[in-house]
């Protein structure tokens, strides 16, 4: 062998050499070729919600610092009186008939609201009085709103603004309240079922309850605050309970896919909030079936140790193959001839899109985490947020859309392209890990190109972040407290420019 080398003709062996030489230059060179654009649909005829209302936020944030000037003792009897005003059009929107969206008393409950919440500022100890009161007013929006087309854009308005603008009221109202005067735990209405129950954290909680809560990574903020009406919440989780009362958690993540989990799994991994949500009683579904939710629950876990189901990217809630975590309970739900998000998300931004699309995402009408919240099929059980979770939120919130709105003036997401031909090493890697049950540094359905751009964004927030929080430091120490939201995003969109 060694004498027929060495008779093979050096210009044929140079050849050769040339040969690999060029083929393996291709072969790697072909790393580097960067992906197709990937076309951009955004649902037509829609525009984000926006509230419009920057003088009535500072003029509330200048009244709550001249409550808190004046002290409690002389600002009781205006407080008074205004918490009189709104517990009178709270109770007048209790126990009617069905309202229609436009009825003037829900704008003036808004009003009533919005007035006296900056008062507090002078008796920050007497905030918990106004838990109960929000509690009840979301109550009463969510029983007229089952006569309510949710899918009409006014309709839409006015269960966003009652339930998310009384939300955030609270929670303006929570970061300014003493240390541990709200305890983490809000009940709601403790809606009946007849599924398997367990007690967790001192809730009652009822098989096929639908668990909403907010990570803390910042891809989380995106998807609570990336969609026409910018939320509160990230992740959607189903609870199946069996008849031993063990609580056990189906879930969708990105690294895994649809997994079952023990509640303390669930409870460990990181969560800013979490909110239990349950099915109404009287819902015609239950009526004909007390046992739904139950079957639902058993159906999906089943569906999960039955065989792999990857984590769905590209947000597509018509097929259920791949399932986001979104789809857990819509897909099982479904499945028993409810369907839970009467209305569907949007993302319509002209630039949320376009990031969006770069990260995966070809469907702009799906099925939002935070918009579950306002599904009138649905009672809020209970939520657990504290004050220092709370506050992490409201930054990752700001920053993201201040990061949104640089996206709409036209920033694109980047990546670094000379890591494109490594990191589709690494995605090979992460395709064999999978095959072998396991998972790599890239999940499953997601492009070396995506991971890529999912580690700008990431930077992008951690650079946001850091420069915010100097911004945050500098603001409580001239204030003494912590900025409210509309100030918390005035310093976020300083903090995002480059």
């Amino acid at each position: 062998m060694a004498d027929e080398k060495r008779s093979e003709p050096k210009g044929r062996r140079k050849r050769r050499a040339l040969i690999f030489a060029a083929v393996s230059l291709l072969l790697v060179g072909a790393l580097w070729v960067p992906d197709v654009p990937p076309e951009i649909v955004p649902p037509a005829n829609r525009q984000p919600f926006v509230w419009g209302a920057d003088p009535l936020w500072q003029s509330l944030e200048q009244r709550f610092d001249e409550a808190r000037e004046a002290g409690c003792e002389a600002t009781t009897p205006e407080l008074d009186a205004a918490l009189l005003r709104l517990h009178a059009a709270i109770e007048a929107i209790e126990g009617e008939p069905a309202r229609l969206p436009a009825d003037p008393a829900f704008d003036e409950l808004e009003g009533e609201l919005f007035g006296a919440a900056p008062l507090f500022g002078a008796c920050p100890d007497r905030i918990p009085e106004l838990v109960p009161w929000l509690t009840r007013l979301r109550a009463a929006v969510k029983v007229h709103s089952e006569a309510w087309d949710i899918e009409d854009r006014p309709t839409r308005d006015r269960v966003y603004r009652l339930l998310y603008g009384s939300r955030a009221t609270l929670e303006e109202l929570i970061l300014q309240a003493p240390e541990d005067s709200i305890p983490p735990l809000i009940r709601g209405t403790d809606e009946p079922s007849e599924t398997p129950s367990t007690v967790v954290h001192g809730v009652r909680v009822h098989s096929g309850d639908v668990l909403v809560s907010r990570g803390g990574a910042p891809a989380s903020a995106l998807i609570a605050r990336g969609n026409d009406y910018p939320g509160n919440f990230s992740h959607i989780a189903l609870l199946h309970v069996d008849e031993h009362g063990t609580p056990r958690v189906i879930e969708s993540h990105p690294e895994t896919g649809v997994v079952v989990s023990e509640a303390a799994t669930y409870l460990h991994d990181t969560k800013l909030r979490i909110m239990v949500l349950r099915t109404r009683a009287n819902h015609p579904s239950l009526v004909a079936n007390p046992q739904l939710p139950h079957e639902a629950a058993t159906a999906a876990m089943e569906a999960a140790r039955a065989g792999h189901i990857p984590y769905d990217f590209r947000m597509n809630q018509n097929s259920h193959d791949e399932q986001f975590c979104s789809e857990v309970p819509a897909a099982v739900y479904e499945a028993e001839g409810m369907r839970l998000w009467l209305g569907l998300s949007s993302m319509s931004g002209e630039g949320l899109t376009r990031w969006l699309s770069v990260l995966g995402v070809d469907t702009f009408e799906t099925l939002n985490p935070s918009d579950l919240e306002y599904d009138p099929q649905l009672r809020v059980v209970a939520e657990w947020r504290d004050v220092e979770t709370l506050f992490e939120d409201h930054m990752d919130n700001a920053i993201f859309d201040a990061l949104i709105e640089r996206a709409d003036a036209g920033e694109m997401v980047d990546y670094d392209f000379g890591m494109l031909g490594p990191a589709r090493v690494i995605k090979a890697y992460s395709v064999i890990a999978t095959l072998f049950g396991s998972h790599g540094p890239i999940p499953e359905g997601m492009t070396a190109t995506t991971g890529l751009r999912v580690q700008w964004v990431r930077g992008r927030y951690h650079d946001t972040r850091a420069r915010l929080l100097r911004a945050i430091a500098g603001y409580r120490q001239a204030h003494h407290r912590r900025p409210p939201y509309w100030r918390l995003l005035a310093l976020a969109r300083i903090a995002a420019e480059d």
